[in-house]
């Protein structure tokens, strides 16, 4: 088996052009490939259990929290993905829950912070055990 240790990886023609192959002939490059920010927490502390380019989260009220990065996006055309659980004292099957993007319409992501929010069943905003989210595209 082989081992490569570096502590740094850098393009040979630019910076941050290096192409990964994946298979036999496929490649991608290795910095889109990357997730730039993400978040393990509950909705219960504004403290993450584990994060990574996370500066702080920000308890808005029940079911919406702001997570700030410390290194911004480049524009507001990235890709979050979300998820989390929730469980209710009196029956887990009753929620259904949903980890996603606050703003009042797809235009309102900012480069600098993320808006979740957590709702059961019914729509009502409900503070999640668990969320998650990564974050893929351009660092500015």
């Amino acid at each position: 088996m082989s081992e490569i240790k570096v502590d740094n990886l850098t393009g040979k023609t630019t910076a941050n052009d290096i192409t990964v192959t994946v298979g036999a002939s496929a490649t991608m490059s290795l910095e889109q490939g990357l997730a730039k920010a993400w978040g393990h927490f509950t909705m219960s502390s504004t403290t993450p259990r584990d994060s990574f380019n996370i500066s702080s989260l920000t308890d808005d009220k029940t079911g919406i929290f702001t997570a700030d990065y410390v290194s911004n996006m480049s524009s507001v055309n990235y890709s979050p993905s979300t998820g989390g659980t929730h469980r209710d004292a009196v029956s887990e099957s009753g929620w259904v829950l949903a980890v996603q993007h606050a703003g009042s319409g797809a235009d309102d992501m900012t480069t600098g912070e993320l808006s979740l929010s957590a709702h059961n069943g019914t729509s009502a905003l409900v503070d999640t055990v668990q969320a998650t989210f990564q974050i893929f595209g351009d660092l500015a």
